[in-house]
């Protein structure tokens, strides 16, 4: 199974492509699509990714000489630090996006159901009170995996911390800004902890946990 596969939620790289960048958190436009790929463009992708992970894994690596996380990382099947991070920061892009939004369809591929509940809780109160929100991603400072936990013998869990800036407003049903500035960019850092079978079978990481710090 190629190094490709460990791409965070391979099934949003098929399925969902935002047109736009900057509205990809949820600013508010309208003109923000859902693109589909065809196969022959999923495979020419996939080509692209594995020659690139090949290249740069041709050396054979002393796992007992790595520091202890990357050790730790190096038991994970089909597993690659910088695609798993790049891969990390789509889905926050995505999540972030959907829940903004109060997008649950988009929710449900990414994250576990207990985590989809407390998602469509809040969701639900913010739509009961008239509250829109608004998050507009500017960019990472920082994407870093800080742990590894392996539950059981078929499952780990990865968390990871990502630290980026973003402009947050919260409107009232009358389109009035309640809170944030739009002028104001704030620098956020959250923890988020990704789940995933260890089967080698199987690479859909989920998110089940997050948490602000």
């Amino acid at each position: 199974m190629s190094e490709y596969l460990d791409i965070i939620f391979l099934l949003v790289l098929v399925v969902i492509i935002f047109s736009r960048l900057k509205g990809l958190l949820g600013t508010g436009s309208e003109d923000t699509k859902v693109i589909m790929i065809s196969k022959e463009q999923f495979d020419k992708m996939y080509k692209e990714m594995k020659k690139s992970a090949e290249e740069t894994n041709t050396q054979p690596v002393d796992i007992e000489s790595l520091p202890p996380l990357d050790r730790d990382l190096a038991k994970i099947p089909n597993f690659n630090k910088n695609i798993f991070i790049q891969g990390a920061q789509k889905a926050f892009e995505i999540i972030v996006s959907a829940f903004s939004k109060g997008d649950s369809k988009t929710l449900s591929t990414l994250v576990n159901k207990d985590l989809l509940k407390k998602f469509e809780k809040v969701i639900k109160e913010r739509k009961e009170q008239g509250i829109v929100t608004e998050t507009d991603l500017i960019g990472f400072v920082e994407t870093e995996v800080e742990s590894v936990k392996f539950v059981g013998e078929d499952k780990v869990n990865l968390v990871v911390k990502f630290v980026s800036e973003q402009v947050n407003l919260l409107k009232n049903a009358d389109g009035e800004v309640i809170e944030g500035d739009e002028n104001y960019v704030q620098k956020v850092s959250d923890v988020w902890t990704f789940e995933k079978s260890l089967n080698p079978h199987i690479n859909n990481w989920m998110l089940c946990s997050t948490k602000k710090c």
